[in-house]
Parts: C-alpha cells; sequence; structure tokens
C-alpha cells in the first residue's frame, strides 16, 4: 500500500485573528500545520507528503521549514493553493498518478490534533472499501431547517459530524476531481459520491477539532497540554 497525503494549507485562514493564516500559529512551538505533517510521518515514515499552500505564503511557509531543526523539516511537495478548496485538491492531485496500489489521504492543515492512529484507521479502512472517511457521532440536538424558516427536531443518531484526513483510492478521487467544481460539493466525500460511488465510514476523534476561530486555537492549546502531560 502505497500512500500520499494532501495537506491543505491553501485558504488565509484568518478569521482565526493574530494577523497571520491560522495554519502558522503557533502550538507548543510549532505551527500548527506542522503538527499534521509529523501525525502522518510518523504513523508511516513513507507516506509522501503535499503541501498546499496559499500563494500568498508560499514564501514565508518556506522560510517557517527552513528555520526548523534538521530532523522536523519533513521532505515535502509544496503546491500553489487555488481559489477554493475544491481548486487546491485539484492543483494537488496534479502531482499524483493514479496507480493502482496508491492511496490519498486529504486532511485539513487547520486540524492539528490529528492523531497516528487514527490516520491508521483510515488506512485499513480504504484498504478494504476503497473509500474512509472519518466521523464522530452528535452531542448537540438538531434541527431540520425548511425554507420558509421553520424547523422541526431531527433524531441525532441519525446523523454524525465528518472530519478529515478523507481517504480514497487514488484513481477514483483523481476521477471525481475531473468533473466540474459544483456548490454540492462540501468535501472529498461528497465528489466522489457524485460519480455513483459509495463511501465508507471509520472512528474520528473528537479532539480532531478544526482550528477557525480564535477560541479554537485556545481549545488546541489546552488539548494539546493535556496530552503532553500524560
Amino acid at each position: 500500500m502505497k500512500k500520499a497525503a494532501i495537506i491543505l494549507a491553501g485558504g488565509e485562514g484568518l478569521r482565526a485573528g493574530g494577523g497571520e493564516p491560522k495554519q502558522f500559529r503557533m502550538l507548543q512551538g510549532k505551527p500548527a500545520l506542522w503538527w499534521s505533517l509529523k501525525a502522518f510521518r510518523d504513523e508511516d515514515p513513507t507516506t509522501r507528503l503535499i503541501v498546499v499552500v496559499h500563494p500568498n505564503f508560499i514564501h514565508e511557509w518556506e522560510n517557517t521549514i527552513a528555520d526548523l531543526e534538521p530532523n522536523e523539516r519533513f521532505e515535502q511537495t509544496i503546491v500553489c493553493g487555488g481559489k477554493s478548496r475544491w481548486h487546491s485538491v485539484y492543483n494537488a492531485l496534479m502531482e499524483i498518478s493514479a496507480d493502482d496500489d496508491l492511496y490519498v489521504a486529504v486532511h485539513d492543515g487547520a486540524r492539528p490534533l490529528i492523531t497516528p492512529a487514527m490516520i491508521g484507521r483510515g488506512w485499513e479502512c480504504a484498504l478494504k472499501n476503497d473509500s474512509a472517511i472519518p466521523a464522530i457521532p452528535l452531542s448537540d440536538s438538531i434541527r431540520h431547517l425548511s425554507g420558509q424558516g421553520e424547523s422541526r427536531c431531527v433524531a441525532r443518531k441519525d446523523y454524525v459530524a465528518v472530519q478529515t484526513p478523507q481517504i480514497f483510492k487514488s484513481d477514483i478521487i483523481k476521477r471525481a476531481y475531473a468533473q466540474p467544481e459544483s456548490s454540492d460539493f462540501t468535501d472529498d466525500a461528497s465528489v466522489v459520491e457524485a460519480l455513483g460511488l459509495h463511501v465508507s465510514l471509520y472512528d474520528g476523534e473528537p479532539d480532531n477539532i478544526k482550528i477557525t476561530y480564535p477560541r479554537d486555537l485556545q481549545v488546541a492549546h489546552i488539548i494539546m497540554n493535556s496530552l503532553s502531560q500524560k
């Protein structure tokens, strides 16, 4: 099983505050983006890393890598991000062949708390099913909104929250991204499902949060500090 991981950091990520992209904000002395790379490398040192960076910040990321210790500079291919998430994944897939033995993980670089154990579960699920989407149960009550502004309660047991990394055989995801972009595509799984293909779920992790707003970064600090003390 050959593995490639596309780590998405193609947005400007300024909603997290601090005047710089969220993927470059520091967590325990390292950029948030770096922790995602480390998790994939720790799970399997042979995994190819492809990092998608906003064009305005490629030089900054290259300088950040250069400032790391030699054993922390993970070998990686840097790709220019596109105008949307869909275009960023598309650009990264141009670096990947449609190899029958190759599996591709797409992960949000703003999820720095991903663990090697979760990544391993994803690879195993994809190897069996050609796809693997991490999901966690919902803890809040949820309601369905109608177009008329009305709402009704729905059973949360029938729904899950979806995370990344989402993993697919390379020929499947490359074929999926050969389709025209659509507003219906909210993640990689929705792009693959548009081909009429089934996607399989594996267990995500509640701590695998996505940093979007300033408080998310604070929560990530707390979780990471807690894990480091165990």
